[in-house]
């Protein structure tokens, strides 16, 4: 079975200062800082933010999904600012019958000071295993890109007052 789902939010910073967070290691420092009730944290395994680094996220009691899981970044393309992330398919996501689990981060320029952040999750389940698609969900991205944005906003702002 394979699934997939989408969410665009439009971001008020051209999208070079957008990619800076969402292209690198930022985003992830930023969730783990703000959004304590979803990551308990996120730790770097390996690399330095670059194609083939490796987080470890844990997420807070009560989350759906596993407790944690491994994602390494399969592709980085800086010049169409897209990011694509595979979830390492051990423990968590595989005993529940997945077994390929992406996130691909986009950001679109849309003018000089605007900008959209597409965020997709694909999937694929054994059939068998098709009920737990349930705890697939863009909700968390919906959240981390509002955050996103809000961070960016402000971070805008506090450098137009410098």
């Amino acid at each position: 079975m394979f699934g997939k789902l989408e969410h665009e939010l439009e971001l008020h910073v051209p999208a070079s200062e957008a990619w800076d967070l969402f292209g690198g290691l930022g985003i992830g420092k930023l969730v783990e800082q703000e959004l304590p009730q979803m990551f308990q944290k996120v730790e770097l395994v390996e690399g330095d933010g670059g194609l083939g680094t490796v987080l470890k996220l844990t997420l807070s009691p009560g989350m759906p999904g596993p407790a944690c899981y491994k994602e390494k970044f399969t592709k980085i393309d800086n010049e169409k600012h897209i990011k694509e992330t595979q979830v390492i398919i051990e423990g968590g996501y595989l005993e529940l019958g997945f077994t390929f689990f992406r996130v691909i981060l986009e950001v679109i320029e849309k003018g000089e000071d605007s900008s959209l952040i597409k965020s997709t999750i694909e999937y694929e389940l054994k059939e068998e295993d098709a009920a737990n698609a349930s705890l697939v969900s863009i909700q968390p991205f919906v959240i981390i890109t509002e955050l996103a944005k809000n961070y960016l906003i402000k971070n805008k702002t506090a450098k137009g007052e410098k």
